[in-house]
């Protein structure tokens, strides 16, 4: 029987037969394909197309990031600390004082685990006691200057490079997109990278700045303000010297990646369980379907982020480390870098910290990074929506 001839299961415009005769509704703004369901009486259910707006990636991408880095800074100042290798003296005298059995069994591992959260909140707490409670939002400034185009920049270039790389490629609106999404996501971490390494050095060297003050009370601060430290770095170190750590910035491009696939597709088990469900005869959707949609990405947003997180950690401590300033200025002008160069940066630090150096601050990192993807995802989710289009 031909499908003209079921009024009650004609396909709305944009939709496509499955592999099991059911429509499913392929969106002009992703290409992605999700089910399409049906009400009770045979109709299909629409939010209606969402209309492609390539701004509203830009725009709810930095709302979201910016909220997320605001709620979310006393740990990305002590994620930052930690990575350095300024803050290594504090970090052993805390790992004497919770010394842990040398033989490791699995009963260990929950007890190592408690011990990281009792020693980020001492060095939190430490932060504050002796430095103000301002000292917990340092280079905050500058870190919305570089998260609010970050953002901007990240979203705006996968939003609108998986619709054309959709249209493209995709045109006939299959589900496997993985080369799709793969492709997409390396565009924007690249481009987001090269575009805001120069904000994220400035951010990397004030966060550290009072750290380096404090082990030398004569010293004093070395940076007056962001402005003082992008003319100090250019005077020293060249331009060149605003864009130490884009290799490794390049490398974290993997952790973006996995992540957006991860969210991608965590995003399209879940559309397939709510058509499931609402194709269900006789189901009403009610305010727990979208209590419970929501609740889904935002789970899939810090699963997502866990996960790639923890896989890549080490380009995250290596890259803290090449944007240190410094060592020492000569009063010629001249200056001596400990970490030269990405492999060089790996061996060092592996060779003079062990394995554990490359894994420094990821406790704050995850307690941090995990939540601000959710948030950020969710408030990118929202206005977007509010804008009139889909992720």
């Amino acid at each position: 029987m031909s499908f003209s001839s079921q009024p009650a299961h004609r396909p709305l415009a944009g939709s496509q037969p499955s592999s099991d005769g059911n429509f499913v509704n392929t969106s002009r703004e992703t290409g992605d394909v999700v089910p399409n369901p049906q009400s009770q009486n045979g109709q299909q259910m629409t939010r209606g197309e969402p209309v492609a707006k390539p701004w509203a990636h830009f725009v709810a991408g930095g709302i979201g990031g910016m909220t997320a880095a605001t709620l979310t800074s006393p740990l990305d100042v002590l994620k930052t600390r930690l990575q350095s290798d300024f803050y290594q003296a504090q970090l052993r005298e805390l790992h004497a004082q919770h010394a842990t059995p040398r033989k490791r069994t699995l009963l260990t591992v929950p007890r190592a685990a408690l011990v990281h959260l009792q020693e980020t909140g001492q060095m939190l707490g430490a932060i504050y006691q002796h430095e103000g409670f301002r000292a917990l939002f340092k280079g905050l400034g500058a870190n919305l200057i570089g998260v609010v185009p970050a953002r901007s920049i990240n979203f705006f270039v996968y939003g609108n490079s998986k619709r054309i790389l959709n249209e493209q490629f995709n045109p006939q609106g299959k589900e496997n997109v993985w080369s799709i999404h793969i492709a997409a996501a390396a565009t924007a971490g690249i481009a987001t990278g090269t575009a805001t390494n120069p904000i994220w050095l400035v951010k990397t060297r004030l966060q550290l700045d009072r750290n380096r003050a404090s082990n030398d009370p004569m010293r004093g601060r070395q940076y007056k303000n962001s402005w003082d430290c992008i003319k100090q770095t250019v005077r020293h170190e060249g331009v060149k010297g605003l864009y130490r750590g884009l290799t490794a910035s390049y490398l974290g491009v993997t952790e973006s990646t996995m992540q957006w696939v991860m969210y991608e597709r965590m995003k399209l088990g879940l559309a397939r369980r709510e058509a499931r469900r609402l194709n269900t005869p006789g189901y009403q959707r009610t305010w727990t379907d979208d209590v419970e949609e929501w609740a889904g990405k935002f789970s899939a947003a810090a699963g997502a982020k866990l996960i790639a997180a923890v896989v890549t950690y080490p380009h995250e401590v290596v890259r803290t480390r090449l944007r240190q300033a410094p060592t020492t200025v000569t009063d010629s002008g001249k200056v001596t870098v400990k970490y030269t160069g990405l492999v060089q940066c790996f061996k060092l630090v592996a060779k003079e910290e062990g394995m554990a150096g490359l894994y420094g601050g990821m406790t704050p990192h995850l307690l941090r990074a995990v939540p601000s993807a959710a948030i950020m995802f969710g408030v990118y989710e929202v206005f977007l929506r509010v804008f009139g289009t889909t992720a």
